[in-house]
C-alpha cells in the first residue's frame, strides 16, 4: 500500500467529543501516527452520544466515536495522577504533536501546559483547541457547541432572508461549529509542522472555536467593524426580497442563486417569460423584489409542477443557477459521489460495517485511507505501554489496580 501524506508523523491527542479528535482524525487519515488517550472507565464523551446500531447505547458502537477516531490506537490513562502525568510526559517526549482540548487553566494546573512541555520537547506542536483561545477575559470559559455558534454571530445570520426579525436566531443543523473548529485547527497544525520541517522549530498552535466560526462567515464578519453595517436577516430590506433562496417543488425543494442580472434574466426564461425580464422593475436590482412580488404565484405553481431533478437539469441547459436540497438517501446513493467511492465501508470488531464518508479530496501519489477502525476503550494499552515505553505486563496489572489506565 502506498505511504500516506503524513507518513512518520507522530500524534499525541488528549481531547475528547468532536473538535479535538476531528482534527487529530484529519492528521491520522493522511498517515500519521496517532495515539488517543481517554479516562479509563467511561473514556471519551462521543462514546456516549448516538447514533448507535439498533438505536442501543453502547461504548464501542457510537456512529459518532466510530467516525471520528479511524486510524488511532486507543489507550486509556488517569492524568490528574502523579504517575499519569510522568507517563503523559513520556508519550509527550515521543510525538511530534499534542492535540489537546482542556481548559488553559486545567493544562496549567496539571503542570502540562505548553511552556512546561517544550523543555521535555522543544521541537513539540502543541495545538489547544478551546472555546475562546488562550487569552483574554473569557479563556477559561466552559461552552458547549451551542454557545460558541452563536458566540460567533452565525446564528443572527441563520435562517437568511426571513419575513420578519421576529424569527429568532438557529443554530446549524448537527455539530458544523465543533467540526469546523478541528479543521482549522488541523490546517494550522499542518502549517506548523511544514515550518517545524523547514526551521525545525516547535510552537503553541491556539486554536478558538469561536473564532473559527466568525471565519467561515465571510462577507458578514466583515459588515459591521469597516461599514458599521449591521447586516439584517429580513427578505424585505434593500429590496432582496424574491432574490432567490429556497422554492418548494414537486418532490421536495430547490435553491435558486439570483443575485446577478444575467441570472435573473436566465430564470425568467426558464419559467416561459422571458417578457418579464423587460420589467423595469425587474431589471433594476432595488426594485426587483416588488416585481418578483407579483410574479411568485405563477413561480410556485410552475415549481410545484415539476420534480427537483426537472427543474436543475432544466436550468443547467439555460445556465440559471438551481441545485437541489438533496435529502440523506439522496446523498448516500449520489451517482458522482459512487463513481468517486466518497463513501467507504469500515469493519469494526463490535459495530460491525458502517458506512462513512471518506475525504473531499484525492491524492495522485500518496493516498488517504482508513488503516484501521477506530479503537475500543484502552484496546492499546499492552501494544503502546509495553512495546512504545518500556512497562512490563506486570507493571500494567498495578497501573490497572490503581486507577491510573
Amino acid at each position: 500500500m502506498a505511504k500516506g501524506a503524513l507518513e512518520g508523523a507522530k500524534v499525541l491527542e488528549y481531547a475528547a467529543f468532536v473538535s479535538g479528535p476531528y482534527c487529530t482524525k484529519l492528521l491520522a487519515d493522511l498517515g500519521a501516527e496517532a495515539i488517543k488517550i481517554e479516562e479509563p472507565g467511561p473514556g471519551d464523551e462521543a462514546r456516549r452520544r448516538g447514533p448507535f446500531p439498533g438505536d442501543i447505547p453502547d461504548l464501542e458502537k457510537s456512529a459518532l466515536f466510530l467516525y471520528l477516531n479511524t486510524n488511532k490506537m486507543g489507550i486509556t490513562l488517569n492524568v490528574n495522577t502523579p504517575t499519569g502525568k510522568k507517563i503523559f510526559k513520556e508519550l509527550v517526549k515521543w510525538a511530534d504533536i499534542l492535540v489537546e482540548d482542556k481548559p488553559p487553566k486545567v493544562m496549567e494546573e496539571l503542570g502540562l501546559d505548553y511552556n512546561a512541555l517544550k523543555v521535555i520537547n522543544p521541537q513539540l506542536i502543541m495545538t489547544s483547541i478551546t472555546p475562546f483561545g488562550q487569552t483574554g477575559p473569557y479563556r477559561n470559559y466552559k461552552a458547549h457547541h451551542l454557545n460558541i455558534y452563536h458566540g460567533s454571530g452565525l446564528g443572527y445570520l441563520t435562517p437568511s432572508e426571513v419575513d420578519n426579525l421576529e424569527r429568532e436566531p438557529l443554530k446549524g443543523g448537527g455539530l458544523l461549529g465543533d467540526y469546523v473548529s478541528g479543521l482549522y485547527a488541523a490546517m494550522a497544525t499542518l502549517g506548523a509542522l511544514y515550518a517545524k520541517g523547514k526551521m525545525g522549530l516547535g510552537q503553541h498552535v491556539d486554536s478558538s472555536r469561536q473564532q473559527a466560526l466568525i471565519n467561515i462567515q465571510r462577507v458578514q464578519a466583515s459588515a459591521y467593524p469597516n461599514e458599521k453595517v449591521n447586516l439584517s436577516r429580513t427578505a424585505q430590506s434593500s429590496g432582496k426580497a424574491g432574490m432567490g433562496g429556497a422554492m418548494p417543488c414537486k418532490n421536495g425543494y430547490i435553491a435558486a442563486t439570483l443575485a446577478q442580472d444575467n441570472q435573473w434574466e436566465a430564470f425568467c426564461e426558464l419559467l416561459g417569460h422571458p417578457e418579464w425580464w423587460e420589467n423595469e422593475k425587474m431589471r433594476d436590482s432595488y426594485t426587483r423584489g416588488e416585481a418578483y412580488s407579483e410574479i411568485e404565484p405563477f413561480v410556485l405553481e410552475w415549481m410545484m409542477n415539476r420534480t427537483k431533478e426537472e427543474i436543475y437539469h432544466q436550468a443547467e441547459a439555460m445556465s440559471c443557477p438551481i441545485v437541489p436540497f438533496l435529502s440523506p438517501d439522496e446523498v448516500a446513493n449520489d451517482r458522482q459521489l459512487e463513481a468517486r467511492g466518497f463513501f467507504v465501508e469500515v469493519d469494526h470488531p463490535k459495530a460491525g460495517k458502517i458506512r462513512y464518508p471518506s475525504a473531499p479530496y484525492q491524492f495522485s501519489k500518496t493516498p488517504w485511507s482508513v488503516r484501521h477502525p477506530a479503537p475500543l476503550l484502552g484496546q492499546h494499552n499492552d501494544e503502546v505501554y509495553c512495546q512504545l515505553l518500556g512497562y512490563t505486563r506486570g507493571d500494567l496489572v498495578k497501573l490497572r489496580g490503581a486507577g491510573i489506565i
